[in-house]
């Protein structure tokens, strides 16, 4: 059987791996994401880089395919991430670089849209036919798989939900230039500043922890700090409209939670936001993934695969 070789382009870290064709991990790589440079080029120029070890491994002789996974938005007719609010460059061309220098079939995917993929080949979806996979790291993205279809939308960029209207009070800008945005609130990059807003708004001072830092807030709470806690309940009420939003977008059976806070801190997430969820439609299974971080990665691969 093929393996393919896997890419997933964050904001912050950029990963590779060699996928056997039973969902394994056959070899690994990452680096941090380029962020300097003159264009976005020197992006493309790190994932070749990856690729081209991978490829020069034995068992990366027999690849079929390389799957990319990004953060988006994505331009899927040209084969670009463009104008990612988590990415430095405006313009990251992906396919047609990557399939000129290596000869081999290239597809591009939202790296959520890969994650649902991913936790139903060997996640905490398998077997299921309605599931969103939502991914709490840098920003926030999801992916839905409705009666077994994976959703793309018409330029490939349907489940961008961190970009759900959750708040008009704070009114926090989100990366992407617009107020009130789930991301702006939830984030890894932005929790301090919707920290700094609800300090303020609750005329707190006296705090304990370092409130620029997210795993510090989240440790606090951990701890049963009484000013983190009060915060993780905001929090919980943000991310609980946004999950709401997605509950009766899709209506799934399971919503699968990954990217570093929910990995962890899944367990203080879903607690404090699940009385806040919305009751009009059934509650589905809340779960967090168990792969590891490796979703978007086997989402990849099996895209393109399949797109081959």
């Amino acid at each position: 059987m093929p393996t393919v070789i896997a890419v997933d382009l964050g904001g912050t870290n950029l990963r590779a791996a060699l996928v056997g064709s039973d969902a394994t991990l056959l070899a690994h790589d990452a680096v941090p994401t380029p962020t300097a440079g003159a264009s976005g080029e020197v992006i493309t120029t790190a994932i070749a880089a990856r690729v081209e070890a991978l490829l020069a491994s034995p068992q990366g002789r027999e690849a079929a395919a390389i799957g990319v996974a990004s953060a988006g938005p994505l331009d899927p007719g040209r084969g670009w991430v463009v104008g990612s609010p988590n990415i430095a460059f405006p313009v990251v061309e992906i396919v047609e670089p990557l399939r000129e220098r290596f000869g081999l079939p290239v597809a591009l995917i939202n790296d959520a849209r890969a994650g649902v993929l991913g936790e139903r080949w060997a996640g905490a979806a398998r077997g299921s036919d309605n599931v969103v996979y939502v991914t709490l790291s840098t920003g926030i993205g999801g992916g839905a798989v409705v009666n077994g279809r994976l959703l793309l939308g018409m330029s490939g960029n349907a489940g961008e939900i961190g970009h759900i209207p959750v708040d008009t009070r704070y009114n926090l800008v989100c990366g992407c230039g617009f107020a009130g945005h789930w991301e702006a609130y939830a984030s890894a990059k932005n929790i301090p500043g919707f920290f700094a807003a609800w300090r303020e708004a609750a005329d707190v001072w006296d705090i304990a922890f370092d409130p620029s830092s997210t795993r510090a807030i989240f440790e606090a709470a951990r701890a049963e700090d009484p000013v983190a806690l009060a915060f993780m309940e905001a929090l919980g009420e943000m991310n609980a409209r946004g999950v709401s939003a997605v509950i009766v977008a899709y209506n799934p059976e399971v919503i699968v939670f990954d990217g570093p806070l929910a990995r962890y801190y899944g367990d203080i997430v879903i607690r404090q936001m699940e009385p806040f969820i919305d009751r009009y439609l059934a509650l589905p299974r809340l779960a967090v993934s168990d792969l590891a971080g490796q979703a978007p990665l086997l989402g990849a691969a099996a895209y393109a695969l399949e797109a081959r």
